[in-house]
């Protein structure tokens, strides 16, 4: 939709007719006009109806012409698809008004507005029995003044209202009353709520109201034109074109806008929920795109363009995925075709055309036919616009896969490359699964295909021959009960269907107890909560039994209730007070079904593994054996799985002669979920496969993408670029952290890794926004990341120190400068419902080129970054009062299965407590004050009841010797 006649959006390439004749005969290349009555509607063309699509034109068939002279624009059907609204540029009328029309070939428009005035932007309500559209004819019977064209092209912003009628025109009633721009309606089949674009907030925005005018929503805020916005067919989404001017090109805008002026050569399109939520920018042309549509299936939209060639005036029809994907031209006749709407059942498009109807003439002096055209008083197609139909050929309720080889953009192969990663069949790549080695095979041959080498020997192994992608390691993906496992109640075994250990339960030796049992109700202690379960009970050198999970009485907080019922915690609890073991049943609430025995998972990297004593689950039939038992044995033998996976580690070697040293990373992870379930972090109820569409197939497509742009481009790289694809984050970051300890062997003292650059869920761009995390880890960051993200047209938003959960933090715990890109947080987060569906492929993509020009400044940059160590920012969890304290250390992940005990540290926070006390980064935590540290959950139970000022003991384990040292714990931080 526009806002001025059709003549000016195409400016020299489209003049509006003054006078336009009746179509009675067949004219010539030079034809006579024959003048038309003032008041008479022009006549359809003499003759049958021909077909006028161009051959290249294969979406369209029985291309048909509606209306004949003038400028008849932003034809529009009604709900029932048997009739077109439009505006018109005619006389006796001065500038655009509103007709309506039978959507037939050779039926007469018939004027609907009041003839004074501008009009533009008409559209049917709900019901086809009344209109809207915009208009200036209370501010007077004149058309207004034209925008001043000594500011170049623009658009002029005129006092439009906007007004609703009954379909033949009468009754026409006042919506909006805004001083300014109000206009550009359309209507939302379902509720008929109005969606338009004002200037009452004093930028142009979309808004919401009803059909009566009532409950006015704002929809956008960025600065900018937002304009010719359509809903969905299920109203659940928009679509509209903008403008995101930034600096010079924002001043402009502002200072036009002012004036009533907008410059509309840079527009894009955007597509979001209905609420404005959600907001995707799916173009990236830099050029002028506008009149976007949903097809019915709301899977694909059509809109017009004057991509590829910004300056040129060639405006045709083209057609886009609702994430950006599968860019394809549909109209190919000379001059402008624009304004594309499907007719509801999607079987006939309108749209506006000034193509012209070519017809054999009589033979020419050189024996040739001379070509003539239907009469409508002028050249049709070098001045008039025209209403056309076309009925369309195929059926897009399921495109078709994205284009491949030359033909692919690279929108459509970021798409396929997620279609391909988050595919059931790759079972949501879970470490050890067929699937994840299956997208392994496949990225390998992705990378090759780009000019991506394989970076390492063959098997990783330094001095092998042969060089390959894998990067072998292992990981633990499984725990089995082994046979030994028993509780056995005076001596006499129990059924092992009424017993289970769980996966941090200790084994071997400390497996291994024989005792008295002591019911200790709940096993809780809490001063806050006033519970101690405990009091008056003497557990040392005994079993301890606690009800599994809370009271439902204790009116706990929901995070209280979380970290007391925790049975990882209730055997710190006891251990503390000298008990042995401990049996868990679930019958503290004998109301309430019971619930099923645990299910052994590995640890999280080591974090809640061996809690120093057996822990045991029993069934209630299983407790009522210990009735008058009088000791308690309980043995478990664990047998943890080992998985081999590998990191697929690519390069593209430096082409120019003037080569410098350093090296460049850029990462993202292949592995996810797998069925999710315990131990994987799914925050699933209900599991199912678990595809990771944005975490992270989102990052390993970008990843493809930008080794693919910087492959095509490595004749100028001045260093070596690492493409590499991570396993094993979801398991506690341990690909990066292996890849860290045994780095390739081009990477040395003297050819060190100068920058990683880290891709974690970027398939979810909404606001054209992107985080870029990490960028303190280096003085020259934003200098190096702001020009790029302001020429690739994404708001960037730096900051942050390189901690944080995902493959960047080892290479930043290791000395080098990071980059996080992050497109952000979203309810789908580890989830079955993160689907291929979900993505944004325009902003992935875009996204890739961004991350792949930032790697282009690193290799041609001289000298190195200024690494920088600085604490993690505080994470956000509201005005609530913080319990515990802090030590400021970075836990180091690793699942090796014969580990010591012990809290491995990374690293220690720049002027935190371990820091100022003298623990580094490699030291292991085995005690704080009195307590025994076997893991980093027993150290985050001991600060979680410690408090900030306090002084603790704290040794650990260096280089083999044990050093004791006082901190003076700190405060915790959001």
């Amino acid at each position: 939709m526009k806002r001025t006649s059709v003549s000016s959006v195409l400016m020299a390439m489209v003049v509006g007719a003054c006078c336009p004749p009746k179509a009675t005969k067949i004219a010539t290349t030079t034809p006579v006009a024959e003048p038309a009555k003032p008041d008479a509607p022009p006549a359809p063309a003499i003759g049958p109806m021909r077909d006028m699509a161009d051959k290249r034109e294969v979406h369209l068939k029985n291309v048909r012409q509606l209306t004949f002279g003038g400028d008849n624009a932003e034809a529009y059907w009604s709900f029932a698809g048997d009739q077109l609204i439009l505006q018109s540029n005619r006389k006796p009328y001065s500038c655009d008004q509103i007709m309506t029309m039978p959507a037939r070939y050779g039926a007469e428009a018939k004027l609907v507005s009041t003839g004074k005035g501008r009009t533009t932007c008409s559209y049917f309500l709900k019901g086809d029995k009344e209109i809207v559209y915009a208009s200036t004819h209370e501010k007077g019977d004149a058309c207004p003044e034209p925008p001043d064209m000594s500011h170049g092209y623009v658009w002029g912003l005129f006092d439009y209202d906007i007004f609703k009628a009954n379909a033949d025109g009468s009754n026409i009633r006042r919506l909006t009353s805004e001083p300014g721009y109000d206009g550009e309606a359309t209507v939302c089949a379902k509720d008929g709520s109005i969606i338009f674009t004002s200037t009452r907030n004093g930028d142009l925005d979309l808004y919401r109201m009803d059909a009566d005018g009532k409950n006015v929503v704002q929809l956008t805020h960025a600065p900018g034109y937002d304009g010719g916005a359509f809903f969905s067919p299920d109203c659940s989404k928009i679509v509209w074109r903008a403008s995101r001017p930034t600096g010079d090109a924002l001043t402009d805008y502002q200072g036009l806008l002012k004036q009533n002026m907008v410059r509309p050569t840079k527009l894009e399109l955007f597509v979001a929920n209905a609420d404005g939520t959600d907001t995707r920018q799916i173009t990236y042309l830099g050029v002028a795109a506008f009149g976007p549509f949903f097809h019915p299936s709301g899977k694909r939209i059509v809109f017009s363009t004057n991509y590829p060639n910004p300056r040129g005036r060639e405006f045709d029809i083209w057609a886009i995925g609702v994430d950006g994907s599968n860019l394809e031209r549909i109209t190919w006749a000379d001059g402008f075709d624009g304004f594309p709407m499907f007719s509801p059942d999607g079987k006939t498009l309108a749209f506006s055309s000034n193509r012209r109807d070519v017809v054999p003439g009589p033979v020419g002096a050189d024996g040739k036919p001379t070509e003539l055209y239907r009469a409508t008083g002028t050249l049709a197609g070098a001045t008039d616009t025209n209403v056309f139909l076309a009925d369309w050929t195929d059926n897009w309720d399921d495109p078709k896969s994205a284009p491949t080889g030359d033909a692919a953009s690279a929108v459509d192969r970021y798409r396929a490359s997620i279609d391909y990663l988050a595919d059931d069949a790759r079972e949501g790549r879970g470490v050890g699964t067929d699937g994840l080695r299956q997208a392994q095979g496949w990225v390998e041959g992705a990378l090759r295909d780009v000019g991506v080498e394989p970076a390492l020997p063959a098997s990783g192994v330094q001095g092998s021959a042969a060089p390959t992608y894998r990067q072998p390691f292992e990981v633990t993906t499984a725990l089995n009960r082994g046979a030994k496992t028993v509780v056995n109640v005076d001596g006499k075994a129990l059924p092992v269907e009424d017993f289970a250990p769980f996966s941090f339960s200790a084994q071997g030796k400390k497996g291994t107890v024989k005792a008295k049992v002591v019911d200790v109700g709940w096993g809780i202690v809490d001063a806050t909560a006033k519970l101690d379960d405990y009091q008056g009970k003497n557990v040392k050198g005994a079993i301890v039994m606690v009800h599994r999970f809370v009271p439902s009485d204790a009116k706990l907080a929901a995070g209280d209730a979380a970290r007391l019922g925790d049975v990882r915690f209730k055997a710190f609890v006891a251990k503390q007070r000298g008990a042995i073991g401990m049996i868990v049943v679930d019958d503290g609430d004998l109301k309430v079904d019971e619930a099923k025995l645990p299910v052994l998972v590995p640890s999280s990297a080591g974090t809640d593994g061996d809690a120093g004593m057996p822990v045991m689950a029993l069934t209630r039939k299983g407790k009522a054996a210990l009735a008058a038992a009088k000791t308690v044995e309980v043995v478990v033998e664990l047998q943890p799985v080992r998985t081999t996976t590998d990191n697929l580690v690519g390069i593209i070697r430096a082409g120019a002669a003037n080569k410098l040293p350093g090296v460049v990373v850029i990462g993202a992870h292949l592995d996810h979920l797998g069925q999710g379930g315990v131990g994987t972090g799914s925050l699933d109820t209900k599991m199912g496969i678990h595809n990771g569409a944005d975490d992270n197939a989102s990052g390993v497509a970008a990843l493809i993408e930008a080794g693919r742009m910087l492959a095509a481009n490595k004749a100028t790289l001045r260093r070596d670029v690492l493409i590499v694809a991570f396993s094993a984050e979801e398991m506690g970051v341990l690909g990066s952290a292996y890849m860290v300890k045994h780095l390739p062997k081009l990477i040395n003292a003297k050819n060190p890794i100068i920058g990683m650059l880290n891709m974690d869920m970027v398939g979810r761009m909404r606001n054209n926004a992107l985080s870029v995390l990490g960028s303190e880890s280096a003085a020259e960051w934003s200098d190096v990341v702001m020009p790029i993200c302001k020429t690739s047209g994404i708001e960037c938003t730096l900051g942050g120190s390189g901690y944080g959960p995902s493959d960047h933090m080892p290479f930043y715990v290791a000395g080098v400068p990071v980059l996080h890109f992050f497109t952000g947080s979203h309810l789908d987060y580890h989830r079955s419902s993160d689907d291929a569906n979900t993505i944004n492929s325009a902003g992935g993509a875009q996204t890739a080129k961004l991350v792949a020009a930032v790697a282009g400044a690193l290799v041609n940059r001289e000298g190195p970054l200024t690494y920088k160590k600085v604490a993690a920012p505080p994470t956000s969890s509201g005005d609530m009062r913080l319990s515990g304290a802090s030590l400021g250390t970075v836990p180091s992940y690793n699942d090796e299965p014969n580990q010591p005990p012990g809290a491995a540290i990374a690293d220690v926070v720049p002027e935190g407590a371990a820091a100022k006390a003298g623990i580094v980064g490699g030291d292991r935590i085995i005690r704080i004050g009195a307590t025994e540290i076997r893991n980093l959950s027993d150290m985050m139970f001991v600060l979680q009841n410690a408090k900030p000022g306090e002084t603790a003991k704290v040794t650990v384990v260096r280089n083999g010797k044990q050093l004791t040292f006082d901190a003076v714990y700190g405060q915790r931080r959001r």
